[in-house]
């Protein structure tokens, strides 16, 4: 298969800290690939120069045959919007507005209407297991459904990238396991690729492959299976 989202000799320093040195990636279409590494490693950077986030120092990010330091600022928010979807350790919930208002915030900032977008964030509460909680605010929610809530809003815009951060750091393990699972299932079956940043093992198994960051270079590990 043709690789979706590649990175080569990605180098980044903040002040005299070195967080990546010459750090590759490749990831094709609908593939699971956990970025594994020790607290500080470069894991977190990584995802954020793949996301076109923050510019490398050096090296280049291609996403679909585009370069993206060659893209604008404007032009690299728009492939955010449009087909990038990101879950967060904490979910980043906007607190003033409902769960439902959540989901369909990304499909309103792409131009989608207020009825269509509410239908869609209601076939994705329902499908991550959280339709009882649309009219509530993230403030109103535990953390396991605000997470849920989080990959809903990650996915309803049809992504071909997932950035998943940590996305069960925050939730016990439990919480934490049936959040991977309704996330990787969806993810295969909209063939979305997905850039998983973890720590813990028992979240790296549900990658199709393993890399591991350290001292800001990357390295290939055999292929964990889901």
């Amino acid at each position: 298969m043709t690789e979706l989202l590649v990175a080569s000799g990605l180098h980044k320093t903040y002040g005299a800290t070195p967080a990546l040195a010459g750090a590759d990636f490749a990831i094709e279409a609908g593939e699971i690939v956990a970025v594994m590494g020790p607290s500080g490693s470069g894991k977190s950077t990584l995802l954020h120069c793949l996301a076109g986030i923050v510019p490398p120092d050096e090296g280049v990010v291609h996403y679909a045959g585009r370069e993206l330091s060659r893209l604008s600022d404007a032009e690299r928010s728009a492939l955010r919007r449009a087909e990038f979807g990101f879950v967060f350790q904490f979910g980043q919930l906007v607190p003033e507005l409902s769960c439902a208002e959540n989901v369909a915030l990304p499909l309103r900032l792409t131009g989608s209407g207020r009825r269509e977008a509410e239908a869609r964030a209601a076939e994705w509460l329902a499908r991550l297991e959280v339709e009882d909680v649309r009219h509530k605010r993230p403030g109103e929610i535990s953390g396991g459904q605000g997470q849920r809530v989080a990959v809903a809003r990650a996915l309803v815009n049809a992504p071909r990238v997932i950035f998943a951060d940590e996305p069960t750091g925050a939730l016990d393990s439990l919480n934490g396991e049936r959040v991977m699972q309704l996330l990787t299932d969806a993810a295969r079956e909209s063939g979305a690729a997905v850039v998983l940043v973890t720590h813990e093992s028992r979240v790296a198994a549900y990658s199709d492959r393993e890399i591991v960051v350290r001292d800001g270079r990357a390295r290939s590990l055999a292929g964990a299976g889901a």
